[in-house]
Parts: structure tokens; sequence; C-alpha cells
């Protein structure tokens, strides 16, 4: 089979709760405090999948990581029960949901060796994050271990490296050769730049690829320091198509001049600042989205439903479509819960084009594998979280329960 784009998605974890700790993202500052519900948040990522199968779109997931981090606790001379609470709340995090900070992804038909490259990334600046990455790596060399892929250890962490958020790909369809796009921060005034350029060269070298076909583009100032944490927040890209705010990048004219010069077809969609503001394009997540190509043609931007209620933002996508530009079709999803932290459609997965054949099958879903996984989260995660219970020694031991149940559905006892 011809290599197709999958989404993987990351699997809302049992210990989901807001905490505030990302230090940039307006909506996880905005709600800390506030009671989760893991369950309601796990089934909404659940019928986002299934809204992917039904447009004909190859499907995986990533699965929760153990919480509490006692491993990494114990590095801090710490446990769940004697940690101070901040502490205890970077240890219990769910942040690994969203999929999309989880590796760079290149694609073979890029690549020097013919393999597809992922690098996990080392997610360095949070210290919520940081500790994710040899969860994520353990679970990337299962579902990746056939000699289609390289997956590699993260750059060191003296450079940022925040994944696939910050990585765009260029090309005339999913399984020819593409043009890379790798996007860096300098400055956000309050808020830290999180993708370093260095990082991101060292992605470019590891993946083996072609100098003149990477392309490294500066985030603006103005979009950190709106909230845009990631390039994913401003910008988005879809074979020929790049969709992007006004305001996204330093040197816009550059990019668009580069990529009109390398991708056969290229198009670029731009939202002007005047249309939407930047706050508007942040608070809705109208580019946190996923611009996907179904089996039908049709390019399809998958949003949530805060785009929906966000009027600048409904109206310019309603005047975009009437005026039978790129994007021909606009779904919306329910994905509250992700989105009161800071996470969008596109934040909650990862891309790999790949043949879904070559990837290990416990970890792509059907309908009915999804039906089963609904089943288990109905069953076991918690209903409410609330901040102050995070160290509860029940909870914990419910939290520790559902994952190992999740895990037991899945035959995947080994990453236990």
């Amino acid at each position: 089979m011809s290599p197709r784009e999958i989404n993987f998605d990351g699997i809302v974890g049992p210990s989901h709760n807001y905490a505030g700790l990302s230090l940039g993202n307006l909506a996880s500052t905005k709600n800390a405090g506030a009671v989760s519900q893991p369950r309601a948040a796990a089934l909404q990522g659940i019928d986002k999948m299934r809204a992917n199968l039904a447009l004909g779109l190859a499907q995986g997931i990533f699965l929760p990581h153990p919480r509490p981090d006692h491993a990494w606790l114990a590095e801090l001379g710490a446990s769940i029960e004697t940690a101070d609470p901040v502490l205890a709340a970077n240890a219990m995090s769910a942040s690994s949901m969203w999929a999309a900070n989880a590796a760079t992804v290149s694609p073979a038909p890029d690549t020097a060796d013919g393999r597809c490259h992922l690098t996990v990334a080392n997610l360095k600046t949070m210290p919520h994050r940081s500790h994710e990455w040899p969860a994520t790596l353990a679970q990337l060399r299962l579902a990746f271990s056939s000699d289609a892929f390289a997956v590699h250890g993260p750059v060191p962490p003296a450079f940022g490296d925040e994944g696939a958020a910050n990585h765009m790909r260029l090309a005339a369809s999913h399984g020819e050769p593409g043009i890379e796009v790798f996007v860096y921060g300098v400055g956000g005034g309050a808020f830290p730049a999180r993708q370093h350029l260095e990082a991101s060269k060292a992605l470019a070298r590891l993946h083996r690829l072609e100098p003149d076909r990477v392309i490294f583009a500066q985030q603006s100032e103005e979009a950190i320091a709106a909230g845009a944490f990631h390039n994913d927040v401003v910008a988005v890209a879809n074979e020929r198509v790049l969709f992007a705010h006004e305001q996204a990048f330093a040197d816009k004219d550059s990019l668009v001049g580069a990529l009109e010069a390398k991708v056969p077809g290229f198009e670029y969609v731009e939202v002007p600042a005047s249309e939407v503001p930047l706050a508007d394009a942040v608070k809705s997540y109208l580019f946190n989205a996923q611009l996907v190509t179904p089996p039908d043609g049709q390019p399809t931007l998958i949003v949530p439903n805060e785009a929906r209620e966000t009027p600048s933002v409904w109206s310019w996508i309603e005047r975009h479509l009437a005026s039978n530009g790129p994007i021909r079709r606009v779904e919306v999803v329910d994905v509250r819960q992700s989105m009161a932290n800071g996470g969008g459609p596109a934040c909650l997965r990862l891309r790999v084009v790949a043949d879904p054949a070559t990837v290990d099958q416990r970890f792509m879903v059907d309908a009915a594998k999804l039906d089963a996984l609904a089943a288990v989260i109905g069953a076991h995660w918690p209903e409410q979280i609330h901040h102050d219970d995070l160290q509860q020694p029940a909870l914990v031991a419910d939290i520790e329960r559902a994952r190992s149940a999740l895990l037991e559905a899945l035959d995947l006892s080994e990453l236990n």
C-alpha cells in the first residue's frame, strides 16, 4: 500500500486536571484550579477520532503516560505523598494527550535513506512536560519498530524542541517528496519561545533531509506574545496548502516566496488581522485545526466548537467556503475539556505519513476498537478531579488502575 497520512491521537489520561502549569498558554492559565472531567475529556477525544474515521482518514492512538510519574519524583527526592502541591501537579499532568508535541516526523519520501524518521521531543521548557519523553519514546519504539522507520532519542535539552507543533510539511501529495518547514521562536515578550533554531537544525540533520528542501522560519514575536506558544496555534499546512494568520511569521513574504518556488501548485490562505485579530485566532484555535485531505479529495478543516462561537472567525470561514477557496469543507468537533487546558484538534494528534500496515496494529484503531476503548474509559476514568485532590491516595490508585485497564484492553501491558 502506498504511504498515507495517519493521525495518531493521544488518549486523554485519567489524571487530566487544570493546574495552570503552562506559561504562555492563555487557556491553561485562565482555567487553573477549575474542576476537570477526565472521563468526558477522553470520550470527547474518542468522538473526534470517530469523526476522522467517518471522513475516511487513517487513525492511530498513543496511550496516557504513567501518572503520577514516580520515577521523576524520586529523582527529585520526593514522592507523590511528600511533594509540595506544585511539584505533585507537575508529576500528575496528563499533557502527553497533546500528541502534536510527541515528536517531529519526516516521511520516507523526504529522507536520504527512504525511511520515515521520528525524533521524540524533549519538551524541556515546561517542567510538567520535560519528563514526558521517556514514556513517549517507549511508545514510538513499539509502534514504529519496523524497518520502515527510524526512531531517534531527544535533541539534547540545551535546545528546546516541542515536536510537530512547530513543523509543517508541504507537497503535491502526501506520498511525494515534500518541503519541510521548521518554525522556531526567538522572543515573545513575557512568554518563552519554546522551539529553538538549533533544535530544528538538528532535527533536519538527524532526519537526513536535503538542505534545499528544508526551510527554517521564525515565528513572529507578536504571535508568541498573544498566546501562540506553538506555531500550530497560528498556522497549519496540508499537502499544497498553507493556512496561516497574517501575523504568524516574522518574515511572511520570504516564507511564502520560497514555498511558491519549491511546492508545485502551492496555495497560500491568509487570514488578515483586520478580519480576525490575533486574540480571536488564539481564543478560537482556528489554526489549531486538522487540515486534512479525505479520500474524496476535498480539503477539510476540522475546528473546535470555539471557532463557531467566535463571530469574527466563523464569519471568515463562511466567506472562504462561499468563495470556493482551497479549503472546501469545515467540520466542527467538541474537545472543550482539552481546549480549556489550551489544546485544540491539532494538538491532540501527531501526523505520520506511512503505510498503515508497517505500524504495530495495536496502535491503529477502527470503529469497533474505539467502542471498546470508550467502554474502558466509561468504567475506569474519574468523572471529576478537583485540583486540591491530586495527592489523595484514593485518586492516585484510581488513576493507576484506569491506565492499567486500558493497557490490558489493548494488549500493551509491556508499557506498564
